[in-house]
């Protein structure tokens, strides 16, 4: 943390700072929070309901009121305000999809120096994975994260004049979805792993988008992409791949393009100097022990990655995104 004055107490909360990272993951993964979204239970009770042990049980209870995510009510516990809002599944805002994929890091976390030693990956990437649980978690989770952004930017690009828009890799769908939200006129395709297709339907059908949206089911990096667009969108999608790789997706991404097309690109961007900001250079971590040649970009990479693939006026937008996220464009000949 650039900026942080750090010391003993500041180190020592920093370095344990994954013990209420794994009380709220366990939270989330026992369903606590879920079953006193209704109502207040007694610590018996809800060990029975959820077949956790009383000890093991009262124990976490107590680090989760210490949290304030739980309070007591004499001897019964019940959720508070935000626990109900966001960690019941219950709700509508529920953001626990994206808690249970951070648990799933946990374990490769742990091996970090590992990683550091020897360059590669100490894990399987969540998106691939044959475990259908993880496979959900991490969909559903980057639905948890864009959904809270995908609005504002939405409003903020100007595709008045766009018709036909390539969400490339686009998971759930999550940003096509706000997309045609923003602009009536505009129809959209999602690319993306056909194990992505039954979440991105369910979600295009949940906005009642079914008619101009579809889905286009394969792999990028082996397939062909083909189509013709005058927008394509590729978010969070870089990060998992190396240079080479990166421009070969974005060449695929402009041959797809009509005269004046627009390529738009969001990443966690690193400042050019590499020394920040915080979650772009940390993200740059799970990148290393999630992937084999993953890597996070700066501005001037992204820059010439684009140009690289035929684009001009290559800019980056004048956002304020959240956790350093950048969106970078580039237009190409008429």
């Amino acid at each position: 943390m650039r900026g942080q004055d750090w010391n003993p107490a500041t180190l020592m909360k920093a370095s344990g700072a994954y013990w209420q990272s794994c009380a709220i993951h366990s939270g989330v993964e026992l369903g606590i929070f879920t079953a006193l979204d209704n109502e207040a239970a007694m610590a018996d009770s809800l060990a029975r309901l959820l077949g956790c042990d009383l000890r093991g049980l009262e124990t976490l209870l107590t680090a989760l009121c210490a949290l304030g995510l739980l309070h007591k009510e004499g001897e019964r516990y019940a959720a508070g305000a935000a626990a109900r809002q966001y960690l019941s599944e219950q709700s509508s805002e529920y953001f626990g999809h994206i808690i249970l994929h951070h648990q799933h890091l946990v374990p490769a976390w742990s091996r970090l120096s590992e990683a550091v030693r020897g360059g590669k990956s100490t894990r399987e990437s969540s998106h691939r994975t044959d475990d259908a649980a993880q496979r959900e978690h991490f969909l559903l989770g980057m639905f948890n994260v864009a959904s809270r952004q995908a609005d504002a930017v939405a409003t903020a690009l100007d595709l008045r004049d766009r018709t036909r828009l390539l969400d490339l890799g686009g998971g759930p769908g999550t940003y096509a979805v706000h997309f045609c939200l923003q602009n009536p006129h505009l129809s959209a395709a999602v690319y993306d792993l056909p194990t992505t297709r039954p979440f991105a339907e369910k979600l295009i059908a949940r906005y009642q988008l079914a008619q101009r949206i579809q889905f286009l089911e394969g792999d990028f990096l082996q397939e062909a992409v083909t189509g013709r667009y005058d927008v394509v969108w590729i978010s969070q999608v870089l990060h998992a791949m190396d240079t080479e790789s990166s421009a070969l997706l974005l060449e695929k991404a402009a041959r797809v393009l009509t005269p004046g097309g627009l390529l738009l690109i969001q990443e966690f961007v690193l400042d050019d100097t590499r020394d920040g900001p915080e979650h772009p250079a940390l993200f740059g971590c799970n990148m290393l022990v999630g992937t084999e040649a993953g890597r996070v970009y700066t501005e001037k990479e992204l820059f010439d990655l684009l140009r690289r693939s035929g684009a001009s006026d290559v800019r980056r937008l004048a956002l304020d995104l959240p956790m350093g996220c950048g969106i970078v464009s580039g237009s190409f000949p008429l």
